[in-house]
């Protein structure tokens, strides 16, 4: 037993993290993402379809381009929680404009 299984016996272990492969490996319990993060993570090349799937969407929803930047930043955080929620069993949080949360 490593460290991390003897910890995951105590307490509910949460990563804190944008990378999905990471959270895949750890296997935490729930996740929790901020802008920074989801912003390191977005510059690696296998989470590109996230990335083009919230450009598109923030140029269909969005008005102005400063609208479309904004709508895509939320869409793209919502991609990565998703994404996130299909390697753990618990709960991702993650920030977005609430707005965004009933569409």
């Amino acid at each position: 037993m490593n460290q991390l299984d003897g910890i995951k016996q105590f307490t509910t272990v949460v990563a804190d993290s944008g990378d999905i492969e990471s959270i895949r490996h750890y296997q935490p319990q729930d996740a929790t993402t901020n802008p920074s993060l989801l912003l390191k993570a977005a510059g690696l090349e296998q989470y590109g379809h996230l990335i083009e799937d919230a450009i598109t969407w923030g140029k269909k929803h969005g008005g102005t381009q400063e609208q479309q930047v904004a709508a895509a930043s939320d869409k793209l955080a919502v991609n990565f929680g998703a994404e996130i929620l299909k390697s753990i069993p618990g709960r991702v949080s993650t920030e977005v404009d609430a707005r965004f949360i009933v569409r």
